[in-house]
């Protein structure tokens, strides 16, 4: 179904793309002396990088045009892909066929990233769910248990990859779009009470956790250096000062810095454009997440507007979080950059997932659709 309604957010749209250029860029200057040793094309990363910039602009350029609504009817069904999905990376590793981990999959000679899929597709099973069940959510096991086991085995799911950093992250999209939605604040206070020993558990059986965990709590309290990932990272920033070494002055990119192209592109731009070049990145998703609010404040009904809520929450944090790792203020995830990172799953379909905020950017209302937590009385605040 094609729309014609609002003009596309042509500014969100600008700044989307400026973005996605800027890392294209700067994707080349991380990575050319990498790929050259490693596999003896400087352009390695970036012919790859391009491929998967025009799907993703694909994947933005269709959903822009298409009624997201289209996709509510379908939402159990691509829920239910997405776990097979995982459920068959799985079996690839159980049966031999994974590269030590069982992160990514190939379909048609693309790499795939189940865990990445599953994120946008677990946001739009419980936007269509918390409008279905609006009026149940007050009740534990009438409305909210239900989610908490899709969210819990989606968890399972994914931590199994193992992806720890993103089933955290996802869980903590999906329990703000349940609050909104007007589940209690209390089941979620005792489930999350519930759910600290499994926590303690995923991260303290995991040596590799562990380890990242502690050292980085350790640094912070001046016990010990900090993680050489975080200290690399730092070192980077540092050498850029106010303007940088210039495009492709990088020397953190030079070995010291591990995975400079992906994770920590940021300290690579901080690095080659300084503090104002970093800052104006900072600026950027800043005015996203604000641009963003006014889309899910505008959305035409329920199910646009959690869906808003749940894409914009996920771009955010991702963005802040993995802002945050490089500047040492959280301890290591493993999480990209959105448009700015190297990556294939998570870059083409974030920029799809842009494309369905723009498509319902198109249809807002000015008055936007009321929603209120229901607190006692259906429609009370």
């Amino acid at each position: 179904m094609l729309i014609k309604k609002n003009r596309v957010d042509r500014s969100f749209l600008l700044v989307i793309l400026a973005l996605v250029v800027l890392g294209m860029v700067m994707v080349y200057s991380a990575s050319n002396v990498l790929a050259e040793e490693k596999f003896g094309d400087s352009h390695f990363f970036l012919k790859r990088q391009l491929i998967r910039v025009a799907v993703g602009l694909l994947l933005l350029f269709l959903a822009i045009h298409i009624d997201y609504r289209i996709y509510q009817r379908y939402a159990k069904i691509i829920l239910l892909f997405s776990f097979l999905l995982l459920v068959a990376t799985l079996l690839l590793k159980a049966g031999g066929g994974g590269r030590g981990t069982s992160r990514w999959m190939a379909i048609w000679g693309l790499s795939i990233q189940p865990s990445e899929i599953a994120k946008f597709t677990l946001i739009l099973f419980f936007a269509d769910s918390l409008v279905r069940n609006r009026d149940r959510l007050e009740s534990f096991f009438g409305g909210f248990f239900p989610h908490l086991v899709i969210l819990a085995i989606a968890g399972f799911l994914i931590i199994q990859q193992p992806d720890f950093s993103t089933a955290l992250l996802i869980s903590l999209v999906l329990i703000l779009m349940l609050y909104v939605a007007g589940v209690k604040l209390s089941h979620l206070i005792i489930t999350a009470l519930v759910s600290l020993p499994v926590l303690y558990g995923v991260i303290f059986f995991a040596p590799y956790r562990r380890e990242r965990l502690l050292a980085f709590f350790n640094s912070t309290q001046g016990a010990e250096a900090p993680p050489y990932q975080t200290a690399q990272s730092l070192i980077s920033l540092g050498n850029g000062g106010w303007w940088g070494l210039g495009l492709g002055g990088s020397k953190q990119k030079l070995f010291f810095l591990p995975e400079p192209h992906t994770d920590f592109i940021f300290a690579i731009i901080g690095e080659e454009w300084g503090f104002v070049g970093a800052l104006l990145v900072l600026s950027a998703f800043v005015f996203i997440m604000v641009k963003g609010v006014r889309i899910v404040r505008r959305a035409p009904e329920e199910f646009g507007f959690f869906l808003a809520l749940g894409l914009l929450t996920a771009i955010s944090l991702y963005a802040f979080v993995n802002m945050g790792v490089v500047v040492g203020l959280l301890p290591t995830t493993g999480l990209p950059l959105p448009f700015l990172s190297y990556g294939g799953s998570s870059l083409s379909l974030t920029l799809g997932a842009v494309g369905v905020l723009l498509n319902i950017s198109q249809q807002g209302d000015p008055q936007g659709v009321p929603i209120r937590r229901k607190s006692g009385k259906k429609g009370s605040n």
